[in-house]
């Protein structure tokens, strides 16, 4: 396997596909909502639900897929799972042009879409910590990282700027097309990938043994198997209730910052569009400096400094107020929080990819990723409940205050945090980064 640079070609072109697939994803954005105000002509209800089914209806439906994914060649999957999303978005334009589209099928969509997005990350996490030595890990999730905050920083403006100029129908082409480029990208890697159907965790032996390369069959017992991995690992156990709690208290209060700047405080649409997009530069920031953090400070320390300072922005929202004076305050603590995620995250990606088997990758990245968007989905519908009975302003301290206790899951001390049980390596399919021997890992 080509490893030139330390990352390599293979490398490469998975982020090539990531790259493409995120920014027409970020040039689309809110494409079906306004499709479904601007085309059907529904209300405030139809579109909160169009948001929380697609969310929490597409994380339920990708709880076995975890599983399945895991005994499966990896790329196969992900070339799959774009073709999945590009065939789903195209049905909108060909509705749109027969006169035949349904608020029923934007939900279908959205739908379909979450669960191929859930099982897409699965996927690419395994195949990442396959085509990537664990050294370069930090290195790999940073670029990720920084080619997020990239996307998310120029994407919407140009997606707005597009659907103003020719409507929200050419954004949805062209984020169907970005998938289909994805795929082409993935298949490029062309590195030839074991397959993993030995790679389970060890079971009593069947009676009868299945063929070499044979997939075996999925059970209904192997659905919990990534909850039970995070949740028995003393190290991933505080990072995974600290990730999923942190991202649905930031999450939640964004509709009601939205009522808040827009509605009651009389900013203009593209100033609050500004605020939001000059601060992911700071996500640019983060991401570059995570792996020099890293080397200098050990993982273990740079977790636990941008996890507590990531917390302690947020509250500063609720003290917005009006003029520029207001908004430059949403810039300062929306810069503050993205720079803290920004060096968060890839090191969070490093720490999980590290720490978990081979064999369980897809299954215990599908947990997470299932939980923190049912656990979004249900505290976005509950903080919405506690502003309508206060206020949006309340409702975002409150949700800030919440924020300042998240640390304290950060905290657990290094020395209780043993290496975890490795599955031992199946004849003919060595891991092709085993850890070197002496190497602690965090």
């Amino acid at each position: 396997m080509t490893r030139g640079g330390g990352l390599g070609r293979e490398f490469r072109w998975l982020w090539a596909a990531y790259t493409v697939s995120a920014f027409g994803t970020r040039l689309s954005f809110d494409a079906l909502p306004l499709l479904a105000v601007l085309v059907l002509h529904v209300g405030p209800t139809e579109v909160s639900a169009l948001a929380a089914t697609g969310l929490a209806v597409g994380a339920a439906v990708a709880v076995p897929l975890g599983p399945w994914v895991e005994f499966r060649r990896k790329r196969p999957v992900m070339i799959s799972m774009d073709l999945v999303r590009c065939a789903a978005l195209l049905s909108v334009p060909v509705a749109y042009a027969l006169d035949l589209l349904t608020f029923p099928q934007l939900l279908l969509v959205s739908v379909v879409v979450a669960v191929a997005d859930i099982t897409f990350t699965a996927a690419s996490g395994a195949c990442l910590k396959f085509l990537v030595p664990p050294e370069h890990l930090v290195a790999a999730n940073g670029r990720f990282e920084a080619t997020t905050w990239t996307t998310t920083m120029l994407g919407p403006p140009l997606g707005g700027a597009a659907m103003g100029l020719f409507g929200p129908v050419v954004t949805v082409l062209i984020d169907a097309g970005s998938y289909l480029l994805s795929a082409a990208g993935i298949r490029a890697i062309g590195t030839e990938e074991p397959h993993p159907a030995d790679a389970k965790e060890p079971r009593p032996a069947p009676a009868t043994k299945p063929a070499p390369g044979a997939t075996p069959r999925l059970r209904l017992g192997d659905l919990p198997d990534g909850w039970r991995y995070i949740l028995r690992d003393p190290a991933l156990r505080p990072l995974f209730l600290n990730s999923v709690l942190v991202n649905a208290l930031i999450m939640a209060p964004a509709p009601l910052l939205l009522i808040l700047m827009v509605g009651q405080l009389g900013f203009a649409p593209w100033q609050y569009g500004l605020a939001f997009a000059v601060p992911c530069v700071g996500g640019l920031i983060g991401s570059r400096l995570s792996r020099r953090l890293v080397v200098r400070y050990g993982q273990d320390r740079v977790i636990r400094v941008a996890g507590t300072l990531r917390a302690c922005w947020p509250l500063g929202l609720a003290f917005v107020g009006t003029g520029p004076a207001g908004l430059v305050l949403v810039m300062v603590v929306e810069l503050g929080l993205i720079t803290c995620i920004g060096v968060f995250n890839p090191v969070l990606a490093t720490q999980r990819l590290t720490r978990t088997p081979s064999d369980r990758v897809a299954r215990t990245l599908t947990a997470w990723s299932v939980t923190g968007k049912l656990t979004i989905a249900a505290t976005t519908a509950l903080w919405g409940l506690l502003a309508s009975v206060t206020t949006p302003r309340t409702a975002i301290a409150t949700a800030g205050l919440l924020l300042l206790t998240t640390p304290l899951l950060l905290l657990l001390p290094k020395s209780h945090r043993p290496d975890p049980p490795r599955s031992p390596a199946p004849t003919g399919h060595q891991d092709p980064h085993p850890a070197p021997k002496n190497q602690q890992l965090p």
